[in-house]
């Protein structure tokens, strides 16, 4: 690590652009911008959720950042960082605000595209079994356990028991039953699972 700890932020995103460079991209996120999406998350509050989803919030804009940023224009690392987690936390403040008086059961969809945008992948799509010819099955399966296997490590106790209610057609009152908690507890959790493995994903696109 001491060879990135002596980089540039430019020098450092064109190792994960250009390079697929994992262990620069995991310094950028866990050394040289730690600080900053602490910085650049302070003070938010997204309606309905807690801090970790704030947080969880700026990294997808940080990610974002790595993937879009052009050293050619005007604007330092820095300084797109910023605008990427401000605009990021901003969507969902405003997202929430949209959706508090959509009924609970309805306030998230773990079939949607991961991106949010119209593309084929959807959570459930990366966290069940895929079809095809037997070559591709056993490469496909393999890979799925890959990333299920990261997914589940970065979820907590509650979070995975709360994915795999859902996973079996569970509905936000049963599993809210079933665990003692309350159905806005529930959801939040389904929603830190959405954002986690938005995450995740974004992040193997760029390996």
């Amino acid at each position: 690590m001491e060879k990135y700890a002596e980089m540039g932020y430019d020098d450092l995103v064109s190792l994960v652009q250009n390079n697929n460079d994992n262990m620069a991209l995991d310094y950028l996120i866990n050394n040289k911008c730690k600080s900053l999406i602490k910085k650049k998350t302070r003070g938010y509050f997204i309606l309905g959720a807690d801090k970790e989803d704030v947080i969880q919030e700026g990294m997808v804009g940080l990610y974002k950042a790595i993937r879009d940023y052009r050293p050619d224009k005007e604007a330092s690392f820095i300084s797109f960082a910023e605008l990427c987690i401000n605009r990021q936390i901003i969507s969902a403040i405003k997202a929430a605000g949209r959706q508090k008086h959509i009924p609970l059961n309805t306030s998230i969809s773990m079939d949607k595209p991961v991106t949010g945008e119209d593309e084929d992948y959807t959570y459930l799509d990366f966290l069940s079994k895929t079809g095809g010819n037997p070559e591709d099955e056993v490469i496909g399966r393999e890979n799925l356990k890959i990333l299920e296997r990261e997914i589940l490590s970065n979820l907590s106790k509650m979070e995975q028991q709360v994915l795999g209610y859902y996973l079996r057609g569970r509905s936000y009152t049963q599993i809210a039953k079933l665990m003692g908690k309350e159905e806005k507890s529930i959801d939040n959790a389904l929603q830190r699972i959405k954002k986690k493995v938005s995450l995740i994903v974004q992040k193997k696109a760029m390996e």
